[in-house]
């Protein structure tokens, strides 16, 4: 099987407060070849939207930014009307999922004390339980309404464990694990990413008897899902791959993205009739930068901070530290933007590469006109890295 390269994994564990959308596709194969097609972006929302999960035959759960806190949405396909199910003033939701032969819904919520523990929340009125007390679940799967597996902190690794919630007991069974689980296909297994050096391998797991097997490597991709004709999806950068254990040696492609959108896929998942497929994908750099231009040119000091990484780093070119932080910038920027009222910046070119969006730009400040060369470095959907060519 062809090795992949994807994005890295992320060893704090915590939730990363990217710039994602979710989108929805349709998908159908015809003569063997599989098509994705009727794309269309169900969260159109401004920061974190990640963790889509399919409810029913026409409901989407997802977590979504909401005013700088992460609760649960459910979205109808049908009529593309979004709601949320619940608010945590003092915390945010992660990884939604309904739990079998039940309408209510579970989630990871994190504190703001940085408390982070598994809820069930009931559908119509977000009133919410703790569902495992003794474990800081990370990324959780149920498998019967009474058996959850799923990737638990332990120190400074992730570890998968089998909790039995009618025999209150909680096991661990594999260690270095990851965040994609999914039931196989035709089958009582589940799978799940297991850490090996730096690259990653998808094993399957009998939640019974516990025993694991190697299924197949894929690189740095921790990102996977099943069809239902035992197919692997795989997320690579702006494509999916497709492996089958049972009749491939090696991966093809299952579909390219040509939306410029979708860039650095993460979460994949399909529904159960294997005809919707939902990813979740970082915005374009090209869209930062214009947002920063933008709101630039209206002197307006939040909008144009926001496309930044907190930690964002600014330089003069090629390696001079100029200054680092969010706060910094701001503290640069806001008497500008209120001293300065002819200031304009237009782009006279502008090309984007992978992550890297490099402006030449024409600035007008105080009726001097001067040129530059900006260069920005797009890290996890935040502008982390600028260069300035003067």
């Amino acid at each position: 099987m062809k090795k992949l390269l994807c994005s890295l994994f992320i060893t704090s564990f915590t939730f990363a407060q990217t710039n994602t959308e979710i989108h929805l596709f349709d998908i159908n194969s015809e003569n063997g070849k599989w098509k994705v097609t009727n794309g269309k972006n169900i969260s159109n929302n401004e920061g974190y939207d990640s963790q889509p999960c399919f409810y029913d035959d026409n409901t989407i759960l997802f977590a979504s930014n909401r005013n700088g806190q992460i609760d649960i949405v459910k979205y109808s396909m049908d009529s593309g009307a979004k709601s949320f199910i619940n608010h945590t003033p003092n915390g945010g939701e992660y990884s939604p999922q309904r739990i079998p032969n039940s309408k209510d819904v579970s989630a990871v919520r994190l504190n703001n004390s940085g408390l982070q523990r598994f809820y069930q929340y009931n559908f119509k009125t977000g009133k919410s339980k703790e569902v495992i007390k003794d474990l800081v679940v990370a990324y959780p799967m149920w498998y019967t309404k009474n058996l959850i597996i799923s990737s638990v902190i332990v120190n400074d690794t992730l570890e998968l464990y089998i909790s039995d919630l009618k025999k209150n007991t909680n096991i661990s069974v594999v260690k270095q694990t990851g965040r994609s689980f999914h039931k196989i296909p035709n089958s009582n297994l589940i799978s799940f990413m297991k850490q090996n050096d730096k690259k990653w391998e998808v094993w399957s797991l009998h939640p019974v008897s516990k025993e694991i097997k190697k299924i197949a490597s894929t690189g740095k991709s921790q990102d996977v899902c099943w069809l239902p004709d035992g197919t692997l999806l795989i997320a690579y950068q702006n494509m999916i791959f497709q492996y089958n254990p049972k009749t491939d040696k090696e991966t093809t492609v299952f579909h390219q993205f040509k939306n410029e959108n979708i860039n650095n896929i993460s979460r994949i998942m399909e529904n159960p009739e294997g005809t919707k497929l939902a990813i979740v994908a970082e915005v374009s750099p090209k869209a930062l930068a214009q947002a920063q231009l933008e709101a630039y040119n209206k002197r307006d000091i939040d909008a144009f901070l926001k496309p930044y990484a907190k930690d964002v780093k600014v330089y003069s070119y090629p390696n001079k530290l100029e200054y680092e932080g969010i706060e910094e910038m701001r503290k640069r920027y806001t008497p500008k933007f209120e001293a300065i009222k002819d200031l304009h910046c237009k782009i006279i070119s502008r090309i984007v590469k992978g992550n890297v969006v490099i402006d030449e730009e024409e600035v007008t400040a105080n009726g001097a006109t001067f040129h530059a060369v900006a260069i920005y470095e797009i890290i996890n959907g935040k502008i982390s890295v600028v260069r300035f060519v003067r």
